[in-house]
């Protein structure tokens, strides 16, 4: 099963069912902490590893239906009412999961991803991670020097190195799985069908095009019930970037 973390005490009704958070690629439960600790105080927060990433399982595939298939095990292991907020990757998998057991959920957040297919690749930043030179790293830190040299950006130096395991040297993730994965995490799954007639906020960035107007068609489709809202100035990472702002738009259709 899925590793995860807990946050807050209150207890998951259906009036006010917990939150779980799915992280995207390269992404950790704890990428999520800072906003799962603050949402905590109105309900209880759950944060999860998907597979090949942080501390859960190293599977064989990194596709859709098995990524909705870990939470949906999660969700039933839990025996709770819950909502489910997921970016990017997550997000993905968040739909699927919905789709395929609605039944499971309340609400659904999706974080600046829509249910298609892309064209572009984040093969460069398993690449980057590959050239760093574990041997030599004694903190953080060094990593983050080592992806800078490489051209990555700052924000997304300190994101992937939250994956880093310095102390063991490696990373918490699954680089060749996600490498050979990855028509399937930038795709979107073929026969997934049905709808999800739950409340859904699709959340983007305004800077990020990633859900683009002629998206929306196919997302009314899946989900008749969707809302779309932007933060201004933010782009893909935009609970990284904005994240009292991604807090409060989460809080207002969380409790709406």
């Amino acid at each position: 099963m899925l590793s995860y973390s807990e946050f807050g005490d209150i207890p998951a009704t259906t009036d006010t069912p917990a939150l779980i958070i799915v992280h995207g690629l390269y992404g950790s439960g704890r990428n999520w902490g800072v906003i799962a600790k603050r949402l905590s105080d109105s309900r209880r927060v759950i944060t999860v590893d998907m597979r090949n990433h942080g501390t859960s399982p190293r599977m064989p595939s990194q596709s859709y239906p098995d990524m909705a298939q870990d939470l949906a095990d999660l969700i039933t292991h839990l025996n709770i009412p819950v909502d489910v907020c997921g970016h990017s990757m997550g997000g993905k998998a968040a739909m699927v999961l919905a789709l395929t057991h609605p039944q499971l959920l309340r609400r659904l957040i999706i974080a600046d991803i829509a249910p298609i297919a892309y064209g572009h690749t984040q093969q460069m930043y398993i690449d980057a991670m590959r050239k760093v030179d574990l041997s030599a790293i004694t903190r953080r830190s060094d990593a983050e020097t080592q992806l800078a040299e490489q051209g990555v950006d700052r924000a997304l130096q300190s994101f992937f190195t939250q994956s880093l395991d310095v102390p063991g040297k490696a990373w918490r993730l699954n680089l060749d799985v996600l490498e050979a994965e990855m028509p399937k995490i930038i795709g979107w799954p073929a026969g997934i069908s049905g709808h999800f007639d739950g409340p859904t906020l699709f959340l983007s960035g305004g800077a990020s095009d990633y859900v683009r107007p002629e998206h929306r068609p196919t997302i009314k489709a899946l989900f008749p019930a969707a809302r779309f809202a932007k933060l201004p100035g933010a782009g893909h990472w935009l609970h990284a970037e904005k994240p009292r702002e991604f807090e409060a738009a989460a809080r207002i259709f969380l409790d709406a």
